[in-house]
């Protein structure tokens, strides 16, 4: 969800076709849109609440690692993706919360005691909680106001908080599904490779001699 490239870095990169934000949006829930509408039309097999509801949660996940992916394009291949990351950001906001109220309200019918008992229980939905208020100030921030008033750098200090969401997404998923499958595991590869280049980059930064004056 960090949005604050230079408009001098924006300008770096590979040159891509230039599509309007709202675009992506559009683009962006059409894999919601057909998720319910399978859901009314009986398309989700035996467990259609189970499904939609895990099928909402693996889209905010990919979009998660979208974001995530959008700084080493950049970095790697000059491919520039800035202008669209705050959209993508907020993409996989939107897909937490529709995975989360199809849990609370189709899954448990807003029994608050049932809800709790589960947080309480189940690792992977207190994983899954915790993430999704990590996400919450960053959606809540992910505007150009919230910049002004906070101040840039504390601005960027609180939207690292995504790496962390990205490791409780991972850690969900992975729970979630109660064995080993090979997708969820691909997903937390590629969430530990985004964040180790990260990792490594910023490691060989503090490594470099710093350049004496003249």
């Amino acid at each position: 969800m960090q949005d604050r490239a230079s408009v001098q870095a924006a300008k770096k990169g590979f040159a891509l076709p230039q599509v309007p934000k709202i675009l992506v949006y559009i683009v962006g829930f059409i894999p919601a849109v057909w998720l319910f509408y399978a859901g009314i039309t009986d398309q989700l097999g035996a467990d259609p609440m189970r499904t939609l509801e895990q099928e909402l949660g693996e889209w905010a996940f990919r979009f998660l690692i979208a974001t995530l992916t959008i700084t080493p394009l950049r970095q790697l291949f000059s491919i520039n993706l800035l202008r669209y990351r705050r959209a993508i950001g907020l993409l996989a906001f939107y897909y937490a919360l529709l995975h989360l109220t199809t849990y609370l309200v189709l899954d448990q019918g807003l029994d608050f005691a049932a809800i709790g008992a589960d947080i309480v229980k189940r690792p992977y939905i207190t994983i899954g909680m915790a993430t999704f208020l990590i996400l919450l100030p960053l959606a809540i921030t992910s505007n150009n106001a919230a910049i002004r008033r906070m101040g840039g750098q504390a601005w960027a200090k609180l939207h690292k908080f995504v790496y962390l969401a990205a490791i409780g997404a991972a850690l969900h998923f992975i729970l979630v599904v109660k064995s080993w499958p090979l997708e969820p595991l691909i997903y937390a590869a590629i969430v530990a490779v985004l964040l180790g280049y990260r990792l490594v980059r910023r490691l060989g930064r503090k490594a470099e001699p710093r350049r004496r004056p003249a």
